[in-house]
Order: C-alpha cells, then sequence, then structure tokens
C-alpha cells in the first residue's frame, strides 16, 4: 500500500506540470533525441559562448595594430588669489579657461607581441570550436546511453506485466482448483505472494521509466515533459561491422577524429605562444605620438595703452656727473573684451610628434619569472597531450573488450533464456498435471523471468557498447554541423 501511495506521489510531482494525459504523446527517435540536445542544451550553450568570447578577442588583437585616438576638453573656473594672465599681477578674481586637445598613438615595434598575440587569438578561437565539438560528441553520447536505458527500462517493464498477467491466471485457477480440492490450501498462499511480489516488481519497473524519461527530458532541456516518450526501436545489429576492426586500426583511426587530441594540439600550440609573447617583452618597443591643444580665456585682455595722467612720468635712473633725473612716461592699460573664442581656439593652437624608445633594463624579475611561468604551462601541455593520447588508446581498447564481451554477454543470455523458456514449459506441464508442486513450478518461473531480464540488460548494454566503439571509430550518433 506504502508503495503505490509511493507511486502515485512520484508521478504526480514528475508529470503533474505537463500536458494532459489523453493528448497524443510523440515519440522522439534517438536522433530526434540528439539534434534536440544540440540545439537546446545548456551545457552546450556554454560552450558557444565560450567561442564567441574567442572571437572577441581576436578583435582585440586586432585592435593592437590600430592607432590609439583620445580626445579630451575641460573648463575650469580659478577663484581667488591668481595671477591675471593680462596683467601678470596677483589678484583676487574669478577667471574661466577652456581647452581642447588630442592625442594619437601607435605602436612601430614591440617584440612582435602583437603579430604573436594574432596568432594565439586564432588558436583560441580552433580551440574553442574543438571545446564545443567535444562537448556535442559527450551530450549525444549521454542522450544515446539515457535513451537506450529508457529502452530497456520499457521492456524490463513489459515482462514484469506479462508475468503479472501469467499469475494473475494461474492464481483464479488456483482457487478453483483449491475449492474443488485438487490442490492444497498452501499453494493458493504462495501464488497470492507471488502475484503480490510481481505487483511490487512493476512498481520499481515503472519508477525506474519515469526516471529514466526525466533524465533524457533534462538533458534535451524539455519544458514540459509529461507526454514525453521515444520509439521502440529493439534492433540489436552491429550495422557498420565495427567489431571486424582491430584495436589497432580503430586507435589509428581514432587518432585521426578524436576531438580530445585535436584539443590538447592546439593548446599546445597556445602555450608555445604564450612563450613567445612573454619572451617579447625582453625586447625594445617604439611608439610614435603626435598631440594638439589649443585653449582659450574669457578674461579682459589689453587692446592699447593710454599716458598716466595721474602720475604721467616716473624716474627709471639719473645722468652720472649732472645727477639730472632720467624719467619715462607712465602709461596705463586700455583692457577690451576677451576675444571670440574660436578665434583664440585658432590663435592658440600647439602640436606635438615625436617617437619614444623604451628599453626594458630592470623590472624586479617580472618578465623572467613570467616566461618561466609560460614555460611551465608549455612543459603541463606537453603532459596533457601525451596523457590524452595514453588516455584514448587505453579508451579503445577497453571499448573493443568491452563491445565484444557484451556480445558475447548478449548471445549468451539468449541461448540462457531458450533454455528457460523450455523448462519452463516442460514445469508447466508438470504442474497442470499435479506432477509438481507450486514452489518448484514457482522456482522454474522465477528462473525464466531473470533470463528475459538478463538478456533486455544484455542487449541494451551491447547496443550502447557498440555506439561507443564506432565513436572511436570516428563514426557519430547523428552528423554534428559546426556553426
Amino acid at each position: 500500500m506504502k508503495i503505490n501511495k509511493y507511486n502515485s506521489f512520484l508521478f504526480a510531482m514528475l508529470f503533474g506540470f505537463g500536458l494532459s494525459s489523453n493528448a497524443q504523446s510523440k515519440q522522439w527517435t534517438l536522433e530526434e533525441c540528439v539534434r534536440y540536445a544540440l540545439e537546446n542544451n545548456i551545457t552546450i550553450k556554454q560552450s558557444e559562448l565560450d567561442l564567441k568570447n574567442a572571437a572577441i578577442d581576436k578583435k582585440g588583437a586586432l585592435g593592437n595594430f590600430l592607432p590609439s585616438v583620445n580626445a579630451n576638453a575641460s573648463h575650469s573656473w580659478n577663484v581667488g588669489l591668481n595671477q591675471n594672465i593680462t596683467t601678470g599681477l596677483l589678484e583676487n578674481q574669478t577667471t574661466q579657461y577652456s581647452s581642447i586637445g588630442a592625442s594619437v598613438g601607435v605602436d612601430i615595434y614591440r617584440g612582435l607581441q602583437n603579430q604573436n598575440t594574432m596568432r594565439k587569438a586564432k588558436l583560441s578561437i580552433i580551440s574553442s570550436q574543438y571545446q564545443l565539438l567535444k562537448m556535442q560528441e559527450d551530450v549525444s553520447l549521454n542522450v544515446a546511453s539515457a535513451f537506450l536505458q529508457i529502452l530497456s527500462n520499457k521492456e524490463d517493464l513489459k515482462v514484469k506485466k506479462e508475468q503479472l498477467a501469467i499469475d494473475e491466471k494461474r492464481l483464479a485457477r488456483s482457487e478453483e482448483m483449491v475449492s474443488a480440492g485438487t490442490i492444497p490450501r498452501g499453494d493458493l498462499y504462495d501464488l497470492k505472494a507471488t502475484v503480490a511480489t510481481d505487483k511490487q516488481n512493476i512498481a520499481v519497473s515503472e519508477n525506474n521509466l519515469l526516471i529514466s524519461k526525466l533524465s533524457l527530458a533534462q538533458l534535451l532541456q524539455l519544458k514540459e515533459f509529461a507526454d514525453f516518450d521515444v520509439v521502440d526501436d529493439t534492433n540489436v545489429k552491429d550495422e557498420n561491422n565495427i567489431l571486424a576492426q582491430s584495436p589497432v586500426e580503430i586507435y589509428n583511426k581514432a587518432r585521426e577524429t578524436r576531438t580530445e587530441l585535436k584539443l590538447a594540439q592546439t593548446n599546445l600550440e597556445i602555450a608555445e605562444k604564450n612563450v613567445t609573447i612573454a619572451k617579447g617583452a625582453y625586447q625594445p618597443t617604439l611608439s610614435a605620438f603626435y598631440n594638439f591643444n589649443t585653449r582659450a580665456s574669457y578674461s579682459d585682455v589689453i587692446t592699447g595703452s593710454t599716458l598716466n595722467t595721474a602720475n604721467p612720468t616716473s624716474q627709471i635712473g639719473f645722468v652720472q656727473g649732472t645727477n639730472q633725473a632720467v624719467l619715462q612716461n607712465n602709461y596705463s592699460p586700455v583692457l577690451g573684451g576677451a576675444a571670440p573664442i574660436f578665434d583664440q581656439f585658432n590663435d592658440n593652437k600647439g602640436q606635438s610628434f615625436g617617437l619614444q624608445l623604451t628599453v626594458p633594463i630592470f623590472n624586479g624579475f617580472a618578465t623572467r619569472n613570467n616566461v618561466e611561468r609560460s614555460k611551465v604551462s608549455l612543459e603541463k601541455s606537453k603532459i596533457d597531450l601525451e596523457q590524452k593520447s595514453l588516455d584514448l588508446q587505453r579508451n579503445v581498447y577497453t571499448a573493443f573488450t568491452d563491445a565484444k564481451a557484451a556480445l558475447n554477454t548478449y548471445e549468451a543470455s539468449t541461448v540462457t533464456l531458450e533454455a528457460r523458456q523450455q523448462a519452463y514449459n516442460y514445469a508447466k506441464e508438470k504442474y497442470d498435471v499435479g506432477l509438481m508442486n507450486s514452489f518448484d513450478f514457482t522456482q522454474a518461473q522465477t528462473l525464466l523471468t531473470n533470463a528475459q531480464s538478463d538478456v533486455i540488460r544484455t542487449k541494451y548494454d551491447y547496443m550502447f557498447k557498440i555506439k561507443i566503439l564506432e565513436f572511436y571509430f570516428g563514426i557519430p550518433i547523428v552528423p554534428i554541423i559546426t556553426k
């Protein structure tokens, strides 16, 4: 009773927000599931954003070759005691100034760092493309695994339901036989327990099926999955005859096609560029610059002069010998309004340009440490590439061995099922005529059920192992179209 309540709660929790159960559900094929996941999976979308970032970094590397152009403008107020630029005297006054300017700078030589940064940016785009492709391949495998798990759980549930139907018929027949006194009542109790066990097994199988559907729906990023279902595909064939290939042939093919090796090789090339860029900091840099500035003042300006009538002359010396005073006329400036602002901007223009050479001599070992750090990263990239190659070899041989073993296990389980079916048929004949008790017959039936479950499990295990082996041989689950 508790199990039934749990099943009802789980079903309502997982599918209560979906469509009506009476609606016609779409059955997805494996290819449809994979393609939908490639377009909607969150992890893949993150990798696509990483690729866009790499493209932006390339634009930034291109910008290093272009000149930098800046413009500036300011307006200031000077309040209090400050120098009058007209008279040169210190006065308590408020003055205003406006200035505008522009500057241009361009790198002529930076130790080839700009060129190497551009090459690195191009490699980074390739690396991001490989990373996106690898993520697509991983998601495809995960979808295939989840898809086959649903098929396995569906077949397992089907077997459990068929077994329940058989046992319920046996229970009804046994009740009649007990009433007729043909078999003891203890056999009836055994059958009731068997039927109850069958219902428990169905409940577990239904839960497993619901959870496997939920797992695949999450991989596909489906918002509504109440009616989500997949087509029943029980084809168990090595269509590409992949097992006819030797592990050496599959490994050699994988070395040419596997994305993780291409990604590791590209990352190694990026690490080499990082070393070259870091070494470029040892070299001098040469840059060119150009500056333009002008200003305007809002203060009054001197437009002329007039004789100071209050103090027309002043002594500036005397004649030696006669002591006659030497006088000069005193003039007072005549002030006028400031010139038009644009005229001032034109009259006060100033320009400067030149070359700047910077030679690194000592910067606290910063450059050397950067070079050493990039060399360490390069060694790590080399080791990573070697490790990826070793992992690929191990994975290929393991996948080949697993596929072979899965095929042998599946074939053995089918032979076992045929034998168990014959044994069950023979036991049923004996039980029907009263030559076998209920306990022994239930044992034969349990062995048949276990054999059926083993065939289902080994069949889909073999199918998935074949998909993995094809994956290493360069045969995708569905063709991946790169953007």
